[in-house]
Formats: structure tokens, sequence, C-alpha cells
């Protein structure tokens, strides 16, 4: 019936725009990351590691491994004590809580961060 038409017409528009808005996110993003892959490519070493990665998958991939410390500090250090996270404990030998900051003791970023989606982080 007609009500079930609107219902999905609306369906779709919210979709629509969700595509739209992640488009937009990508397209900046790989603005930025060819702003990088140009100064890097210009860099003796890096040009063959980077030559010819035109979505520059390779790039984001290395730059998140390198930054993905820094970028854990910067979500927790100041999260205050209260803060809690969706596991309480750290992998290894010797299994530990993340009770202070979300952090392991050795303020390595949880082996499972990766693993949580990315709207619940």
């Amino acid at each position: 019936d007609i009500g079930d038409l609107y219902e999905e017409k609306i369906y779709l528009l919210v979709i629509m725009k969700k595509i739209e808005k992640k488009t937009k996110i990508t397209t900046k993003l790989k603005k930025i990351f060819k702003k990088i892959h140009l100064g890097l490519t210009t860099t003796i070493g890096a040009e063959a590691r980077y030559k010819g990665y035109l979505n520059y998958f390779q790039l984001r991939e290395d730059w998140w491994e390198a930054y993905l410390k820094e970028v854990w500090k910067a979500i927790t250090c100041h999260a205050g004590q209260s803060a809690q996270y969706f596991r309480h404990t750290c992998g290894g030998e010797k299994r530990t809580e993340t009770n202070h900051d979300c952090q392991c003791a050795n303020t390595d970023v949880p082996t499972y961060i990766d693993y949580v989606p990315q709207y619940m982080r």
C-alpha cells in the first residue's frame, strides 16, 4: 500500500545520504594521502614501496600501523579513572586488567581493539 511505498522511499533516501557522506569522506582521505604520497615518493627508499598505488591503500595501512599507539593515547589518556572499555583484560602470557585509561600495563594498545567496530570505540 501507499504507506509501505512511503517508508521505502524514506529508507532509500537515508541509505543514499549515508553513501554520499561516505563518498565525501573517502574523497577527502584520498586527497590527504595523495599529499603524503607525493612527499614520500620524493624521499629515497619510499618511492619503490608506494609507486603506482593510486588508491593509497598501502600508505594508509602503513600510516595506521605507525600511529596506532599515538591515536590510542589521544583517545584514552584523559579518559579518567572511571572510563570503562568493553573487555577488562589484556592478552599475552600474563593477563592483566585494562583498568587505568583502558590501557595495558605496558601501555600497548589492547590486541582486541581491531575487532571492535569503529562506531563503538
